[in-house]
């Protein structure tokens, strides 16, 4: 049965709900969507008991304000630390929060990173669309977070023990990503190569589509424009005419025709989303095998999150 969770005071910007995304329809034109930082979204909802696909409330730039509705419930904000306040109190994040009815939940000024999130024990009631929650509102996907709108949760558990993590989730404005190169490697020079991941590139601007990136020299322009129109995989690296890189995130357009000079690495994309605009990105060169080793180590620490907080 579900319960009146929060009462909608302010949306905020950028606030939406997101879980893992939606699989296996980009052949049909269906953008994928999902969490930004999807190591924040699980770890969120781990903490309050939930399984880590659940759907959590992202949070970005100018937060929103919620006012509590039911008479206790268990939260958790994980990600970018944005100045969570209950009833003007800082709270600490990374941790189970207990609310009660008439609490007000409120952002303030980011300190560090860029996307957060809410999950609430039991779940949010927001109906799957194509097997998944997140909202992609171009597409009229997904449930909008409205001004004076009540929202609900699955169930709400009685009883919840405390639970925290120590451990440095911090962000940085300055951060290091692994790329394994291609597909397009015959459209770039080996100085393209060379320039790419020997420079450091500043985030020009970003959303959820994608990151726009400046390095102090361009890549070259392109020889061939014949480059046929193809799936573009999360973390794809286009390069226009201009020679600047834009990484294309969860809300990337499903097919593109720019050639490609690499793919960001699965583990390494949560932290890249977290680098504000002004922020620098390295690039590293890496193999399939080492994004593959990455990858379970960051599962590994996810189900080790998952025991040790049971």
């Amino acid at each position: 049965m579900t319960t009146p969770i929060f009462q909608v005071d302010k949306p905020g910007l950028l606030t939406s709900f997101q879980d893992l995304g939606r699989k296996n329809h980009q052949s049909k034109g269906v953008v994928a969507s999902g969490a930004m930082d999807t190591n924040s979204c699980q770890i969120a909802n781990l903490l309050v008991g939930n399984q880590k696909e659940e759907a959590c409330i992202e949070v970005a730039v100018q937060g929103p304000s919620f006012t509590v509705t039911a008479k206790n419930a268990t939260i958790s904000i994980c990600g970018a630390d944005l100045s969570p306040v209950i009833n003007g109190t800082p709270v600490e994040m990374w941790k189970t929060l207990q609310v009660n009815e008439g609490d007000k939940l409120q952002f303030g000024a980011p300190k560090s990173g860029v996307y957060a999130y809410i999950a609430v024990s039991g779940g949010f009631a927001v109906p799957k669309q194509l097997g998944s929650k997140s909202s992609y509102p171009k597409a009229r996907l997904g449930l909008e977070i409205k001004k004076g709108e009540i929202l609900f949760a699955e169930s709400l558990p009685s009883a919840f023990p405390a639970r925290g993590l120590r451990h440095d989730f911090s962000f940085s404005k300055e951060v290091e990503v692994r790329v394994i190169r291609g597909p397009h490697e015959s459209h770039f020079s080996d100085e393209d190569f060379e320039t790419f991941f020997s420079q450091s590139y500043q985030v020009r601007q970003g959303d959820r589509m994608g990151y726009r990136l400046q390095g102090e020299l361009p890549l070259s322009s392109p020889t061939d424009t014949g480059i046929a129109s193809d799936a573009i995989p999360l973390g794809g690296i286009q390069v226009p005419e201009d020679g600047q890189p834009i990484v294309l995130l969860a809300d990337r357009q499903t097919t593109g025709g720019y050639r490609r000079i690499g793919t960001v690495i699965t583990a390494d994309l949560p932290k890249l989303v977290q680098v504000p605009a002004g922020g620098m990105i390295h690039f590293q060169e890496a193999t399939l095998e080492e994004a593959y080793e990455a990858l379970l180590e960051q599962q590994r620490f996810l189900k080790h999150v998952g025991i040790f907080i049971q």
